[in-house]
């Protein structure tokens, strides 16, 4: 695993006014040295973290030597969202931030490594929200914008979720592991489901197997986050939006000098395949390279970290070294 190292955002002031002396920010980077390597800065998904590559990365099929975001190529860079529990460091007043404010504290991150150019910028569900804030403020850092299963703004849908994700870690006795089951139910499909499970039970304790695997994953989470932090991303879940100061997504869109690649899921019922169709058929109208690439799996949206191979597919053209 990459040492998780520390860089200090000084003087910080979120949009809404709020004022930081000082905001932390962990990162974690593999591969070839970030000063003169081309740089490849992922971006975690809710409960995810900076740990992209090595035998605990999250994305570890895809990120490394001689894979596809080959680490003997690239120099890769991912940043812990502020507040999200690691070295245990989390924001009091979450409230005061929104995603764009995340944009920024990850573009001040890669000012203070002196990187000032990307090769990609990649991120997955809010990750991806992210990737989109940094390009929306910084038209020219990447070469490439990959947002995975992902969108520029948090949907009704969106939004609707994060309310009674909201309300489960407000109000229930067990938060983090029923927000955690509720979840889950939004990152898989039914389809999904019945493949895996297919209403067998688990004979010794007298319950459904699916039921079982969901409680395996509320303790699983409850034993790794903190419910500061589950509060926290949920918040900045729900804030995504680049069109937030009035320009129209056409207008951000036609300003962002990336190429753009849409990676959606035919199946995810979180961040739809239909929304990311509709934003590409608006930048197509204007932007040569803007491409939408969709995922066929039954997992929904949690098939970017399940589909490692059919991933790898969509990115080796826009890694090929």
């Amino acid at each position: 695993m990459s040492k998780v190292k520390t860089i200090s955002i000084p003087n910080f002031t979120t949009a809404s006014g709020s004022y930081y002396d000082k905001v932390e920010l962990h990162y974690q980077h593999f591969g070839r040295n970030y000063i003169n390597a081309p740089v490849v800065l992922i971006n975690h998904s809710l409960t995810g973290d900076a740990n992209v590559a090595g035998s605990s990365g999250w994305w570890n099929e895809i990120v490394g030597p001689n894979l596809t975001i080959d680490t003997k190529t690239y120099a890769i860079l991912a940043f812990n969202i502020p507040g999200n529990g690691v070295n245990n460091y989390t924001i009091e007043n979450y409230q005061d931030f929104h995603t764009g404010d995340i944009a920024e504290i990850f573009y001040k991150g890669l000012q203070v490594l002196g990187v000032e150019k990307l090769f990609a910028l990649i991120g997955g569900s809010i990750g991806g929200g992210i990737a989109w804030e940094m390009a929306a403020l910084y038209p020219s850092l990447t070469k490439n914008l990959i947002p995975v299963a992902a969108d520029w703004k948090a949907s009704d849908w969106i939004i609707a979720n994060t309310f009674l994700q909201k309300r489960l870690l407000e109000n229930s006795n067990d938060p983090i592991r029923d927000a955690r089951i509720h979840a889950m139910l939004t990152y898989r499909t039914p389809a999904s489901f019945s493949e895996r499970f297919g209403r067998t039970k688990n004979l010794e304790k007298n319950i459904y197997n699916v039921e079982s695997w969901l409680i395996h994953h509320g303790d699983k989470l409850f034993k790794r986050f903190l419910l500061k932090a589950y509060k926290t991303m949920n918040h900045l879940l729900a804030s995504v939006d680049i069109t937030r100061n009035g320009k129209s997504i056409e207008k951000v869109i036609k300003s962002i000098e990336s190429d753009i690649h849409l990676i959606a899921i035919d199946s995810d019922i979180f961040f739809t395949p239909e929304e990311d169709q509709k934003t590409f058929k608006i930048g197509r109208n204007f932007k040569k390279k803007i491409y939408y690439h969709e995922l066929n799996s039954i997992h929904g949206h949690d098939a970017f970290l399940i589909e490692n191979k059919a991933i790898s597919k969509i990115l080796r053209n826009i890694f090929k070294t």
